[in-house]
Formats: structure tokens, C-alpha cells, sequence
């Protein structure tokens, strides 16, 4: 069992499992994956929870969005988003030792995921501390912030994908 999860995390982390991949802009890591936003956001949200990242704040982004579609008429969701939304979570290590070296990026605290659907995809995208906070003395920590943030996304996605696709 743990073999099969560590094979699945390996080929996840490389882009090798089925039905996932990953696209980047230069600030911003962005997951893909054939399946279903609820199932995806649960997963994620108790592997970040289960790595000492814990969601502070959930936003119902499409709802409030909603509320706008008269007075914005044809200008409303032009991509067909379906549900985003997103979910605010700090780790309070990280927090305290960021704000020691360098106070102004407490501003990733509370740092958020947002999730959406389009064309049968759901997305999970995340604004990369590294690329924000690459001149600050706190690089380095930032750098393993977001590799454990990345590797909780990831870790709940193999989760994921292994409960729905179990080894036979």
C-alpha cells in the first residue's frame, strides 16, 4: 500500500498519472485534472490540514461573482467558469519565522488555493511565495513554504486518484 502511494505521488510529482498535468505561469503553480471539483477540494483541504495548513477562510468565489451577472450582461464569466472558489489556510511555523526576518511578507498569511471548473476540468491554482519574496532575506524559507504547499496539493490529488482508481 505504501509502495502503490509512493509510485503514485512519484508519478504525479513527474506528470506521469493519467488524467493530470500541470501548466505554469512565471507566479502562479496551476494543476489540472480530469476530475471532479468537490472530491478535489475535499481531498486537498484535508491534505493541507493533515500538513499543519490549516483553512482559516472558504469563499464561495462564483456565488458572489452571480450576484453582478445583470449589471455586467454579457461581460459575466465570458470563460464559462464553473463553482471557483477558493480556500484561505496559513501555517503558523512558517508565519512566525517569515515575520522574523522579514515582516512585510506576513501577507502570506492567509495564503489561498482557488479551485475551478472549465471544459470538464477542474483547476487548482496557487500564487507562488518564491516569486513574490525572491529578493527578500527570507527566500529560502519561502521556497520551502511552497514546496510543502505544493506537495500537500499534490499528496491530496494521489490520494485522490488512488481512492477513485484503487491498485488492483
Amino acid at each position: 500500500m505504501r509502495n502503490t502511494a509512493v509510485i503514485l505521488l512519484l508519478g504525479l510529482m513527474l506528470g506521469l498519472l493519467p488524467g493530470v498535468s500541470r501548466a505554469e505561469l512565471p507566479g502562479v503553480l496551476h494543476w489540472t485534472l480530469k476530475q471532479d471539483m468537490e472530491s478535489t477540494y475535499r481531498s486537498i483541504y484535508k491534505s493541507l490540514e493533515n500538513n499543519n495548513m490549516f483553512v482559516i477562510f472558504e469563499a464561495d468565489i462564483g456565488r458572489s461573482l452571480a450576484g453582478f451577472a445583470p449589471q455586467w450582461g454579457p461581460n459575466y464569466n465570458r470563460n464559462q467558469l464553473q463553482g471557483p472558489r477558493s480556500m484561505m489556510f496559513c501555517d503558523a511555523w512558517y508565519v512566525n519565522e517569515i515575520s522574523n526576518i522579514e515582516p512585510q511578507l506576513l501577507s502570506f498569511c492567509p495564503m489561498h488555493l482557488t479551485f475551478y471548473r472549465q471544459d470538464n476540468t477542474t483547476h487548482i491554482v496557487f500564487m507562488r511565495p518564491t516569486h513574490v519574496g525572491k529578493l527578500s532575506a527570507a527566500a529560502g524559507l519561502l521556497e520551502g513554504l511552497e514546496a510543502k504547499v505544493s506537495a500537500a496539493v499534490e499528496a491530496g490529488i494521489a490520494t485522490l486518484q488512488q481512492r477513485l482508481h484503487p491498485p488492483e
